[in-house]
């Protein structure tokens, strides 16, 4: 199992997206997810997101908020438990991304993009404004199974 972050980059009611297509054998391919990686070793959570931000985006994040964790179960890629957050200061340019192409997404379009399908969910938690939650996605290849959410402190 890995752990990862990822973090919505909001401005102007839209989120900085990042649409994966320069990746060969990426589970994300084609798709559009928000911005983040791997933990390295040693490092925060915290520390992770800053970081990844700023390697992926050229954006220096200010004190983004931990929303909640999810647990991506699936029997076809491995398994991961990735810590989400929002972020809205910021400094920097955007600069190009060796993953994919960053593009800012208005937040009521997002579901006519190509998502995985548990994002969804999330994301409407992130739009009502949820209290930090736990989100467990059990998928088969990338079929979505079944979902579970529980609300808690972090």
């Amino acid at each position: 199992m890995i752990q990862t972050t990822l973090c919505y980059i909001e401005k102007e009611h839209k989120y900085l997206m990042l649409h994966r297509t320069k990746k060969e054998n990426d589970m994300n391919k084609d798709k559009w997810i928000g911005i983040g990686g791997k933990l390295e070793e040693g490092e925060s959570v915290l520390e992770c997101v800053l970081r990844e931000a700023y390697e992926e985006t050229g954006l220096k994040l200010i004190n983004p908020t931990y929303r909640g964790v999810i647990y991506f179960r699936n029997s076809y890629y491995y398994d991961e438990d990735m810590h989400l957050f929002t972020c809205s200061t910021f400094t920097g340019e955007i600069k190009e991304c060796d993953e994919g192409n960053l593009e800012w997404i208005d937040i009521d379009d997002l579901y006519d993009l190509t998502l995985w399908e548990g994002d969804k969910i999330f994301l409407d938690a992130l739009r009502r404004n949820d209290p930090f939650f736990y989100l467990t996605l059990n998928y088969d290849k990338d079929t979505l199974l079944s979902h579970e959410m529980k609300y808690g402190d972090a």
